[in-house]
């Protein structure tokens, strides 16, 4: 297998390269004749209207030549990505506010910042294209003229009074000394080409990349600084909020169940203890109710346990814990769990959370026969999906029994969706990263 794909590769990257260096090569020699034009257009139509300032007739120059260059520079952005191989944001120019007049409309541009960036490379962009052109044209004529010398050496007019190169450095006369002297500069120009040819197509392009895009480019990164920041924070307040909720759900939970069968608990045995002596047979009535009572709280202890970490999915993982989930469920459940190896602490704990309170809502309010549970890695991430037949008519909005999911998952990075007709059936689905 080895030796079929390797040269298939090669082939592959050597294709590559050679489309690389076309792509430079048009790019340079294209670059120095727009040069040329944009600094005989541009540096006229700024000198006119600067100079025709004093009259009307100036203001629409500048603003014509200002439109130009936006001109240029778009087709200069287009030429620029294959280069570079990216693409470049377009940049932002100021547009006039609705309704307004004709020569606020017309001036606008004369206060844009990129546009007059625009024609600041427009002027001065010849400077870097003619570097790049002289070259990329000398390593182009020295590795074709030197490779091929063999086929018009001898077109070369030779007298007593002419001299050649490997003459003048004493290398000898002789015709094969000429023609094996001028392969060789053939030769290193041939192999020096890709590299000469890609960084003047990098230096002219760099230089326009910095002045027609560099200022969209790195609002496009505040931007997304900004969006990752707010997103940070969205998260930081989900964790804060789910974990808020979870405590108050937990304490009150066992304010309203363990608690109160404690608090009755010790009135039972205090009550047994003063009848040990006066009705021993009502005292064992009692210690026995309140061993029932004790059964009960340490039943309902573990249940409120299991929606903070059960130790079976600490152990032995999300597929063991899941199965366990629903095994205690009161509505069949169809379990559709993938070997899919262990994954992050807080994903299997957000994902057990998700389809144990997807769980109890099914038994509390949907009226279902039947629920289906369903885990899948993709390229998104990992997919919990919990699906019922019941009433639907469920909601993530505040005040229902699953807002609370909506926090939790955020928390851990990911993102929860619902879909609940009222006609019926009900279908939560959270994506989380895996």
């Amino acid at each position: 297998m080895t030796t079929t794909i390797t040269p298939a590769l090669g082939h592959g990257r050597i294709s590559r390269i050679f489309r690389q260096l076309g792509v430079d090569t048009q790019y340079v020699l294209l670059g120095f004749p727009l040069g040329i034009i944009t600094v005989v257009v541009f540096l006229t139509g700024f000198a006119l209207g600067v100079g025709l300032l004093v009259t009307v007739v100036g203001f629409p120059i500048l603003v014509a030549t200002l439109f130009q260059a936006r001109g240029f520079a778009t087709v200069e952005r287009a030429r620029i990505g294959p280069v570079l191989r990216t693409r470049l944001p377009h940049p932002y120019y100021r547009k006039a506010q609705p309704g307004a007049g004709f020569w606020r409309r017309t001036l606008v541009p004369l206060g844009d910042g990129q546009s007059w960036m625009d024609l600041l490379h427009g002027i001065i962009r010849f400077i870097p294209s003619t570097i790049a052109f002289c070259f990329v044209v000398t390593w182009w004529f020295g590795a074709i003229g030197g490779l091929t010398v063999t086929l018009w050496d001898w077109a070369i007019p030779r007298g007593p009074d002419n001299t050649d190169l490997p003459e003048l450095l004493g290398l000898g006369s002789g015709t094969g000394i000429r023609l094996l002297f001028h392969t060789a500069i053939g030769i290193f120009f041939a192999l020096t080409l890709m590299p000469v040819v890609r960084g003047a197509a990098l230096l002219e392009a760099q230089f326009a990349r910095a002045l027609l895009s560099g200022v969209a480019e790195l609002r496009e990164r505040v931007a997304e600084a900004e969006a990752g920041r707010d997103a940070a924070r969205a998260q930081t307040e989900a964790a804060v909020s789910a974990e808020t909720t979870a405590l108050r759900r937990l304490e009150r939970d066992i304010h309203d169940g363990p608690q109160q069968r404690l608090v009755r608990l010790a009135m039972d045995l205090g009550r047994a203890d003063l009848q040990f002596d006066s009705d021993p047979s009502a005292a064992r009535a009692t210690v026995a109710e309140a061993l029932s009572q004790t059964r009960e709280t340490l039943e309902e202890l573990r249940s409120l346990s299991r929606g903070i970490a059960p130790p079976i999915l600490v152990d032995r993982g999300l597929r063991a814990a899941l199965t366990a989930l629903a095994g205690r469920s009161t509505v069949p459940v169809d379990l559709e769990l993938p070997e899919i190896g262990r994954l992050p602490e807080s994903v299997e704990t957000t994902a057990y959370f998700v389809v144990a309170e997807a769980l109890t809502n099914v038994a509390k309010h949907s009226h279902a026969t039947e629920c289906k549970v369903t885990l899948q890695r993709s390229a998104y991430g990992m997919l919990v999906t919990v699906e019922d037949d019941g009433v639907g008519g469920a909601s993530l909005a505040k005040g229902h029994g699953l807002r609370g999911l909506t926090d939790r998952v955020k928390a851990a990075g990911g993102e929860l969706s619902l879909t609940s007709p009222v006609d019926g059936g009900t279908r939560l689905t959270a994506i989380l990263p895996a």
